[in-house]
Formats: structure tokens, sequence, C-alpha cells
């Protein structure tokens, strides 16, 4: 995914989704089994075709300005239309397959973002600044919903939970979802750090390479955010898909 952007909470032309309600998957203190909880931290990370999303855009354009810049003038509008078609074209593909392009979308905005900064500087090290400025706003973002008891993590994850926004109603997954959060605001504020000195020194292809340390870092959160929420939630909690309170959660 790209850096900042959330991943696709729900697809439901995906058999991999998990928000089936016909397919219970609990994450508590106690109850859950490890091929529950795989299906949601599956949908989270991507698979293969959300890492290729995720790290080819920027590798491309950083090829193809390296291979161009020295014998070709326009090598960076070159190295911006390849990014780009690239981005447009894993969109095409998951509209083609009937797919929610979430993920895309937020791949292909980050491209041209990048293509503006870059095209308007006259600096291929600029395309990487939206990158930047969009994990400082996620970290933003992420902090502000913690604060107001509207934890992003469980905006993400409660869809692919099949509970939607109910999980608002139990405090305990308030304070599951809260504690999971704190972990994203960590990773977007390193991957920003990490991206800072690259930038200033014009370190190409240290910034291509960028993409896949920080897809390995959100699978990472991912676990990690996991495993708290997991210790956030009492043994005796029914767990994530059965919000207590909810009407819907009531086993049957």
């Amino acid at each position: 995914m790209p850096a900042g952007t959330p991943p696709d909470s729900s697809d439901p032309s995906d058999p991999s989704d998990p928000s089936d309600p016909s397919e219970p998957s609990d994450v508590s203190g106690s109850s859950g089994s490890a091929a529950d909880d795989k299906q949601p931290i599956k949908t989270l990370i991507g698979g293969p075709r959300g890492a290729l999303e995720s790290i080819l855009p920027p590798v491309v354009f950083v090829a193809v300005y390296s291979a161009l810049s020295s014998s070709n003038e326009d090598a960076l509008t070159y190295a911006i239309v390849a990014a780009l078609v690239l981005a447009v074209f894993f969109g095409g593909w998951r509209l083609l397959e009937r797919k929610r392009p979430t993920r895309v979308i937020g791949a292909i905005v980050v491209v041209a973002l990048g293509a503006y900064f870059a095209a308007r500087t006259g600096s291929a090290a600029a395309f990487f600044w939206p990158r930047v400025l969009l994990n400082v706003l996620s970290a933003l973002a992420f902090v502000i919903g913690n604060f107001v008891r509207w934890p992003l993590l469980g905006v993400i994850v409660g869809p692919i939970m099949g509970t939607g926004m109910r999980w608002r109603r139990d405090p305990v997954l308030v304070r599951a979802y809260s504690r999971g959060s704190w972990l994203w605001v960590l990773l977007n504020l390193v991957r920003a750090a990490i991206l800072l000195p690259l930038i200033a020194n014009d370190a190409l292809w240290g910034l291509a390479a960028s993409g896949a340390f920080f897809y390995v870092l959100v699978i990472g959160t991912i676990l990690g955010s996991w495993f708290i929420m997991k210790r956030a939630i009492p043994a005796d909690h029914p767990g994530l898909r059965h919000p207590v309170g909810d009407p819907k959660s009531t086993d049957k």
C-alpha cells in the first residue's frame, strides 16, 4: 500500500474477504483460533498484488529516470508518465475483476501528487514529498481519532470483521482499537522520518527501495497491532465480531 494509505477495508467480490458473518472469527483474550485471525490480517496486508501496487510505481519512476537522465532532457516527464500508467493499470485491473479499487485509487492519487511536485520543482526526489506529507497527516489523523474515541483502526477493521461501526458501543473494543492505533501513529512517523533525509540527499534508489521496506513495516505493524488488541480484550469478552451491547452480536 502506498505510504500513509489505509488498507481497503472490505471487498465483497474478493474470496479472501472475511466479512461474511456466517464465518465467525473472534479476536479475544482467549478465544479465536490462528486460522480465524489469518483472513482479516490477509485482507489488511493486501497479498502479493497489494505489494506490487505499493512497490512498483516508485521503483519504475526511479528506474526510468535513472536510465534516461544522462541522455534525455525529458527523462523526468517519461518517469512521471511511466509511474502514472502503472498506477492506472493496477486500478483498471481491479475494475475489470469487479473489485473495489480503493487501494489503487489511493496509490494513483499519491503518484499524481508526486508527479505534480516533481514537475513543478524539476527534481526527481520531489516525487516522494507527498508520501512524507501523507504520512504526517495520517499520523495526525490516528492521534485525533484516538482522542475523540473514534480510533481509525476500528474504522478500518470494523467492516472487515463484519461489524461495521457497531464496535463503538463496546468500551472494551474502543479501548482495544485505540491501543492498536498508536502503533500506526508510530509507523507513519517512522516512514516520514526515513523519507526526509533520502529526499534531502537525492538518494533516488534509496527512495525507490523504501516502498518494499515500508511494506514490510506495514506487515509488522498489522501483526503488532493485532497482538495489542488481543491483549487488550479480556478472556470473557466474545471478541471483535461480537461487540457487547450490540443486539446483532447475540449468539444463536
